[in-house]
C-alpha cells in the first residue's frame, strides 16, 4: 500500500486482505474495541475536566472523532480522541474565549489539517526535532501536574481566584495551601496507589476503571467531605447533537492563532502515535490521509459538543495488545463509548474529583519521557540540551507555539552553523619535489589552480568562497564540485562574485562534476551561459585535459600571431 496515498486504509485492507483471514479478525477487533473503549471510559471524562469542559465532552470528542478519525484515518490501530496534550491549551482558550472561541479555534485546526493532508505535508513532520517534542511533552506534563495539586488536596480557592496560567495555579496553590482537605488527599492518595500497584496484579482490566470504583465506593460509604463530578458539574445525558453555533469572520480572526496551535500539536501527536504503531505491528500507516481524518475528526467532534482530538499512544497501544489491526477495533471503542454515554453516563457524578487528579497525574507521568528528558541532557550537545531545556520551559511559562517557534529558530541556527562547519573549500596542495612520498599525483601546468568544494553552498557558508584566491601567473581556475549536493540563490551569488574577481584578474574559470541540483541553480542564474557550456566538465582528469588544451592553443595562437608579424 501506498504510504502518502489519499484513501482511507480501511477500504485498502477490506479490499486486498483475504475474506476467510477478514473474517477471523474482525471478532478480534471487536474484542479489543470493547477493551479500549473500558480504557478510554475514565480517560475521556477525566481529560474533559482537565480540559475545563463537562465530563460528557470528552465522551463526546471520543465518540465522534474517535469513529471519524478511525473510518477515515491512514492508520490501522490508531485510536484517537482527548489527550493530555490538549488539555491546558483547551482549559485556556475556554477561560478566555468560552466555548464558541474553542469551536473557532478547532474549526481552523480542522480546516489545516485537511489542507495539510491534501498538500501531502505529513511527511514534513519529520522535521520536528526530537528535543523540541521532549521538551514541550515534558513541558505539558508539568503543566498538568500542577493543574492537578488543586483537587489532589482538596484545596479552596476564593470567588473570583483567577487560574488560567500556569502562574497563577502556582500562585493560587501557594496562597491557599492552609484550606488543604485531608480526607481527599486521603482518596486521592489511595487511588493513586491504585493505579501504580494495579498493573501487577492484572493488565485485562485498567487500573484508571478500578481506582474510579475504589475511589466513588470509598467516598460513598465513609460519607467522605470530597467533592464529586456531580457536586462541580451537571451532567448531560443522552447522544450528542449537533450544534452549529453563530460565528463571526472577528472571532475566527481572533482565534487564529489558537487553531495554528491546535493543528500543530494534533499533527505532530497524531503522527507520532501513528510511527509508534507501525512499529508495534511491522506496517506503516499513510501520513496525509491521517491529517485529512484528524481534520475532519475535529471538526465533527466539536460540532457535537466535543473538544479537540489526536491520536493516543496509550490507547493505541493497548488497542495493539488487545489483538486489535483493524480501523473496525476504533470504530467499536466508539460505539461502546456511546452505550456507556446513554446508560451509564449518571453514575460518573459519583467520581472524586481526587481520583480524576490522581489518574491525570499517572497520564502526566507517562507522557513525560523524564527517562528520556534526562538521557538528552546527558548525551546531547550542549546546543541540543540547550533547545530542550528551553522548549521545555517555553511551555510551561507561556504557551506551546511559543516554544515550538523559538525552539525550531534555536535547532535552525544551529543545524546552520553545523552545515557551515562542515563546509569547506580548499586548494590543491602543490609538490616540486620528485622524491615526494606523496603517490598518484596529477600533473598539473603552472598557471592552473585546483580548489575543491565540500558541503552544500548556502547563506551560511559563502564567505569562503571568498577565500579563494589565484597567482599572478594563473590563466585557469578549476573549480572541483562532486562534493556539492546543493547550491542556493546566495552561493550562486557568491560564484558570480567569484567569477567577477577571476575576470579582473585574466582568469578564466572552468568546473569539475557540477552535480545535478548546483547545474540547474547555475543554469536557471544564466551563469553556464556566462562561463560557456564548454567550460563545465564531467570530472577533474577531463578538466585538467580541458585547461591544458586551451593553453596549448593560446601558446599556437600567439606563436602565429608572432609568425604573421
Amino acid at each position: 500500500m501506498q504510504h502518502d496515498k489519499l484513501k482511507p486504509i480501511l477500504f485498502s485492507v477490506i479490499k486486498h486482505t483475504d475474506k476467510e483471514e477478514l473474517r477471523r479478525q474482525i471478532p478480534r477487533d471487536i474484542v479489543s474495541g470493547i477493551v479500549v473503549a473500558i480504557v478510554a471510559l475514565p480517560l475521556s471524562i477525566a481529560l474533559a475536566i482537565a480540559s475545563g469542559v463537562g465530563p460528557e465532552q470528552g465522551l463526546y470528542t471520543a465518540i465522534v472523532a474517535g469513529f471519524l478519525i478511525a473510518l477515515l484515518g491512514g492508520s490501522r490501530v490508531q485510536i484517537s480522541g482527548p489527550t493530555a496534550a490538549f488539555a491546558t491549551i483547551v482549559a485556556g482558550i475556554v477561560a478566555t474565549d468560552g466555548i464558541d472561541g474553542l469551536i473557532a479555534a478547532t474549526i481552523i485546526a480542522g480546516i489545516l489539517l485537511v489542507l495539510m493532508g491534501l498538500l501531502k505535508l505529513g511527511t514534513l513532520i519529520r522535521f520536528v526535532p526530537y528535543t523540541i517534542t521532549t521538551g514541550f511533552t515534558a513541558g505539558i506534563a508539568v503543566t498538568i501536574v500542577i493543574g492537578q495539586v488543586k483537587d489532589l488536596l482538596g484545596l479552596t480557592y476564593p470567588a473570583g481566584t483567577t487560574t488560567i496560567e500556569t502562574a497563577d495555579k502556582l500562585a493560587a496553590i501557594g496562597a491557599n495551601i492552609a484550606t488543604i482537605n485531608g480526607q481527599a488527599l486521603l482518596v486521592g492518595a489511595v487511588c493513586l496507589a491504585i493505579l501504580i500497584v494495579w498493573p501487577r496484579v492484572s493488565r485485562r482490566i485498567p487500573g484508571s476503571l478500578v481506582a474510579v470504583i475504589v475511589g466513588a465506593a470509598m467516598v460513598g460509604a465513609f460519607n467522605l467531605n470530597v467533592n464529586t463530578i456531580g457536586d462541580l458539574y451537571t451532567i448531560n445525558t443522552g447522544l450528542p447533537t449537533l450544534h452549529v453555533p453563530q460565528l463571526d469572520l472577528v472571532l475566527f480572526r481572533d482565534e487564529l492563532a489558537n487553531g495554528i496551535t491546535i493543528a500543530i500539536l494534533a499533527a505532530i501527536e497524531s503522527l507520532l502515535s501513528c510511527v509508534v504503531a507501525d512499529s508495534m505491528i511491522s506496517s506503516h500507516h499513510r501520513c496525509n490521509m491521517e491529517l485529512v481524518a484528524q481534520g475532519v475528526g475535529n471538526i465533527g467532534s466539536v460540532l457535537f459538543g466535543g473538544i479537540p482530538a489526536t491520536g493516543a499512544i496509550a490507547r493505541t497501544a493497548a488497542n495493539v495488545k488487545s489483538g486489535g489491526r483493524t480501523p473496525i477495533a476504533g470504530m467499536v471503542h466508539a460505539v461502546v463509548l456511546l452505550v456507556v454515554l446513554v446508560f451509564l453516563m449518571p453514575y460518573a457524578a459519583l467520581i472524586p474529583m481526587p481520583t480524576i487528579a490522581a489518574i491525570l497525574l499517572q497520564v502526566a507521568y507517562n507522557m513525560s519521557g523524564w527517562r528520556n528528558f534526562a538521557h538528552l541532557c546527558r548525551t546531547a550537545s550542549r546546543g541540543a540540551v540547550a533547545t530542550l531545556v528551553l522548549t521545555f520551559a517555553l511551555t510551561i511559562v507561556f504557551d506551546l507555539v511559543t516554544a515550538i517557534a523559538v525552539g525550531m529558530l534555536i535547532t535552525m541556527a544551529l543545524f546552520m552553523k553545523m552545515v557551515s562547519e562542515e563546509t569547506e573549500v580548499k586548494g590543491w596542495k602543490y609538490y616540486c619535489d620528485e622524491n615526494s612520498e606523496v603517490t598518484h599525483l596529477r600533473e598539473l601546468p603552472k598557471s592552473v589552480r585546483v580548489y575543491e568544494i565540500n558541503g552544500p553552498m548556502f547563506f551560511g557558508m559563502t564567505d569562503r568562497i571568498s577565500d579563494i584566491s589565484v597567482k599572478d601567473f594563473t590563466k585557469y581556475l578549476i573549480i572541483r564540485m562532486r562534493g556539492v549536493p546543493s547550491l542556493d540563490a546566495t552561493g550562486m551569488n557568491a560564484l558570480e562574485n567569484l567569477y567577477d574577481y577571476c575576470s579582473e584578474n585574466g582568469v578564466r574559470l572552468i568546473f569539475s562534476h557540477a552535480n545535478e541540483q548546483p547545474m540547474k541553480t547555475m543554469r536557471r542564474a544564466g551563469f553556464v551561459d556566462l562561463i560557456g557550456e564548454e567550460h563545465f566538465r564531467p570530472n577533474i582528469d577531463d578538466a585538467i585535459a580541458h585547461a591544458r588544451a586551451l593553453l596549448e592553443a593560446e601558446r599556437e595562437q600567439k606563436q602565429a600571431a608572432k609568425s604573421a608579424a
